[in-house]
């Protein structure tokens, strides 16, 4: 996928790994439309464009048609927009399993939706999807973040197959855990106790960028969670008893009274 004199719609680019796709992307020869509800935490810059979009409205898909009678030239856009909340199930406001499922997986379903048949019109396009290792693997205290990364994964799978005899190009890359500010600290200090590698916005911005050049379908970041994928995939019992281990330290932070 070439990024050169490209105009990519991003969502979710006023912070974390989003935030750190934009100027990458400028310098890559693309043109950026960061589209947010709150498009007056970005500044003016070379190459940028922001509209407002909110992805949990009800009406996002004639907030989308508007956008692209705004912007015609849209040929990518890359979805890493994202809610989460780590806590107990029964701890979930249904507001908040709600708002979870809104913008994590049915606001991907309807901008490709309504992107789809634009792309395949014009000959060409690219729908990037970010993802998750939980996308993978379900993880004690992000029940609603994994059921809607699976369904993303998921999602995108069958829309890559579905699209497959087009020029329509669909891409899942999986970050593994990221330090964005949508962790409280109480999740930073769960994964130096866990020994979790954490990356920074900016190396799994390249990543996601180097995905899209190479053409990959899917991608999977970070060693060993890409084993972790596998193996919960053809022998579960075996992350099940791994988890199991994890558990008594998984809880303290889960019942700490501060995020539950």
């Amino acid at each position: 996928m070439r990024l050169h004199d490209r105009v990519f719609l991003l969502l979710g680019g006023t912070g974390g790994i989003g935030k750190a796709l934009v100027d990458p992307l400028v310098r890559a020869g693309s043109r950026v439309i960061v589209a947010s509800r709150h498009p007056e935490k970005i500044g003016h810059r070379e190459g940028v464009s922001v509209v407002h979009l909110d992805l949990a409205a009800a009406d996002l898909d004639q907030q989308l048609l508007r956008l692209s009678e705004a912007y015609p030239d849209i040929d990518g856009v890359i979805h890493c927009a994202g809610q989460n909340r780590f806590a107990g199930l029964p701890a979930m406001a249904v507001s908040e399993l709600d708002a979870q499922i809104t913008v994590n997986l049915r606001s991907a379903m309807l901008v490709a939706r309504h992107f789809t048949p634009i792309f395949q019109k014009s000959g060409s396009g690219a729908l990037v999807f970010v993802g998750s290792t939980f996308g993978s693997i379900g993880f004690p205290g992000y029940t609603a973040y994994c059921a809607t990364k699976f369904g993303l994964r998921g999602f995108t799978e069958a829309l890559r197959r579905e699209l497959a005899d087009t020029a329509v190009q669909v891409v899942y890359v999986a970050p593994r855990a990221t330090a964005t500010e949508m962790n409280p600290e109480e999740v930073n200090e769960l994964n130096r106790a866990l020994g979790n590698s954490v990356d920074t916005p900016e190396s799994v911005a390249s990543q996601i960028l180097e995905a899209m050049e190479n053409d990959d379908r899917r991608r999977f970041l970070g060693w060993p969670e890409k084993l972790f994928v596998v193996l919960n995939g053809v022998l579960p019992r075996i992350v099940d008893k791994a988890m199991l281990k994890q558990l008594p330290i998984i809880r303290r932070f889960l019942n700490s009274g501060v995020l539950s």
